[in-house]
Formats: C-alpha cells, structure tokens, sequence
C-alpha cells in the first residue's frame, strides 16, 4: 500500500488520531485495510510508543550515590504489609528517610502518625491546614490551635498545600477556594510554622503546557490534556501564581518555603532562579517533573550548579523500585534518548542530567538535613 500522507489532524476525546487526508489516492485501498488495528493510518498518538534503538547509552543506577531523603511523598502504603515493603524497596536503592505529606489534620493526621510510628527513623510526617471557617472574619485562631496540635503530635512540617489558580485545596478535609497562600488570612499559620521550624511545601499552578490551547501547536499536549487549565474560567493563571508565591514568600521572611515541583516552571527555569536569588527562605523539589526537565539536560545541569543548595530531591510517584532508579538515571547520568512510560506521559524523550558528585550529595540530603533541621 503506497500513500501519501498529506496532513495531519488532532482529534481529541478519547484519543489523538492520525489520519490520511487524501482518499482519491487511496482508492485502490480496502475497508478492511483501513479498519486494520495495525495500520498506521488509524494509530491513536496517546498510543504511540516508541523504543529507543540507540546503543551503547544505557547505565542504570541500582542505588543512589549517597543516601536520600525523599522530601516528597504521600501516604501510599495502606497497611502494615505495605508499609514494611516500601522499607525494604527503601534499603534496595538507598532511600534512608521519606518525607510523608499528609495534607491531613485532626483525627486523620493522628491515624497516620500511629501507623508510620513502626519506623519513626524512616518516615517524617508532614500535616495540613484546618481551613474550616476560613470565610469567617475570626479564621485564623483555631486553625492555628490545630497546627500546634498538630506540631506536639508529630508534624515535622505543613504540606502538600496546593493552589493551581483557584485557592487552597489539598488540605482535608476542608478545601479554601478562594483563598490563596499570600491572603492575609494566612499570615498566623504562616509565622505559626516559623516559630515552630516547620517548613511548608506547597504546590503552586501547573506546567506552562496545561494552561495552553489544547491543539497542535501544544508541545506538551499529550500530559497537558489530561491536566488542562485552559478551559477553566475565573483561573489564576501561570504568571499570577507565580506573583502570589513570591509574595507569601516574601512577606513571611522567617518562615521556610519548600516549592514542590520547581515551582511548575520546568519551562522557564529562571523564574524559579530569580525568586532563590531574592529570598533565602525558599527552596524547591523536584518531584514528578524529571520527565519535563529530562528533555533539557544542560540547561537543568546548569540551573543545579548555580543553585545546589536550594535543591531537594523528591518523588512524589508512589513506591517502586523502577521509578526509584529512573530518577537516579536522569540525576546521575549522561544517557540519552531514554524513555520510562511509568513516569512520563510525554511524547519527547528523557536524558540524564549528568550531575557531579557534590552537588548529587546537597540535592539528595544535605539541604534536606538543613531544613529539617536534623543532625547530619
């Protein structure tokens, strides 16, 4: 079957489809040809995925150059059994400590706390806000109340808080739409949790792709579509969040700032360099984006050197040995053309970061060490 493939067009609902747009000269072709699961002409992009055949760039890490500290994690085990397995998955690749974000207040936060208590060397836990009343004009005392609870509990540090435009939503069990990290309203938490050390993670927007037209143009179209902004009105968007980040930041000087995510600005890391340069209390995870940094290896090996010590590591992709090792590949090393489908919905590529020593050891635990304030 010879065609000339003329055009292509995005279709998405449940899929992205390639399709000829050219039937005269494929005339000579059948339905049966057409109709073919097989054939490219009716290959889903969502279902493209290709293997990289290159060779001679494949050095997988089994475990870490120096012991970690995850400082992004979530609850994931659900039992004592699970939780006993994620250790072991632990020790295999060379994870000493996990930063548990909770979001979690009241009886749930104290739930956690006792079942991580089996390993209190491994696990630190982090809680959330109580948010409840936060449309009254006295919020702010009780919330507060909890987090000292909170904080006598357990609680090493607030988070995830989370704001991708609309206000505060991760903490349970109350949501804050409406409400963001820079509200006044805000400010007793936030100085509460600087007098108590207990730094705060937040996770603010979303990679740049999402809040962008969903079309052909979208460079990041096959993650961004699941995670779309664009189609929400009355949104922040990326810029704005950005704004109200530096301004929490800035206003509450004492207290430490943890932006999960490189802060979503994978697409222009020198947002991320410009607010390090200008506020001390801030830092940043790199969780869950190794697959939107991956794809720019020597701009990301310079933004570490230049900030190493403002960089911690995180996962924030459930328990896996695989998913571990992924991330040490890309930290670790100069392979090329990879591709890990566990971690990256992305059509592009990963390559290694190609970090030194030195600054792996700052990523991967001094920093952490320093703003958990726990002895080295």
């Amino acid at each position: 079957m010879r065609t000339h493939l003329l055009g292509i067009h995005l279709l998405i609902t449940f899929g992205i489809l390639f399709s000829c747009s050219n039937p005269e000269q494929d005339a000579g072709n059948t339905d049966a040809e057409f109709k073919s699961e097989n054939s490219v002409e009716n290959l889903l992009l969502k279902d493209h995925q290709p293997v990289s055949l290159y060779q001679g760039n494949e050095h997988p890490v089994e475990k870490a150059a120096f012991p970690i500290i995850d400082m992004h994690a979530h609850p994931y085990a659900k039992s004592e059994a699970q939780l006993d397995e994620w250790v072991k998955i632990m020790d295999n690749v060379g994870i000493e400590k996990t930063v548990i974000q909770t979001y979690r207040t009241g009886a749930a936060f104290d739930s956690l706390v006792k079942a991580y208590s089996n390993y209190p060397d491994r696990f630190i836990l982090y809680c959330g806000f109580d948010y409840t009343g936060f449309e009254d004009d006295d919020f702010g005392a009780a919330a507060v109340k909890e987090l000292e609870r909170c904080f006598s509990v357990g609680a090493k540090g607030v988070g995830e808080l989370g704001d991708k435009g609309k206000g505060l939503f991760y903490s349970r069990p109350t949501k804050a739409f409406g409400m963001h990290i820079n509200d006044p309203r805000m400010k007793p938490l936030l100085e509460k949790c600087a007098e108590l050390g207990m730094p705060v993670s937040i996770h603010v927007a979303e990679p740049i792709w999402m809040y962008q037209p969903m079309d052909a143009s979208n460079d990041g179209l096959m993650n961004a579509f699941k995670w779309r902004l664009d189609d929400q009105e009355g949104i922040v968007d990326h810029g704005g969040m950005m704004s109200i980040l530096e301004d929490a930041v800035g206003q509450n000087p004492k207290t430490t700032f943890i932006a999960c995510h490189y802060a979503n600005s994978s697409y222009d890391l020198s947002i991320l360099g410009n607010l390090f340069d200008n506020y001390p209390n801030l830092y940043a995870d790199n969780s869950a984006r190794y697959a939107e940094t991956a794809t720019i290896p020597r701009t990301v090996n310079r933004f570490y050197t230049q900030y190493a010590d403002r960089l911690v590591y995180g996962t924030d992709m459930g328990i896996s040995e695989a998913m571990y090792r992924t991330t040490f590949r890309v930290l670790e090393t100069a392979d090329e053309h990879f591709y890990d489908r566990n971690i990256s919905s992305y059509h592009w590529p990963m390559h290694g970061y190609d970090l030194p020593k030195e600054i792996l050891e700052k990523v991967y635990r001094t920093n952490a060490l320093e703003i958990l304030n726990l002895q080295p």
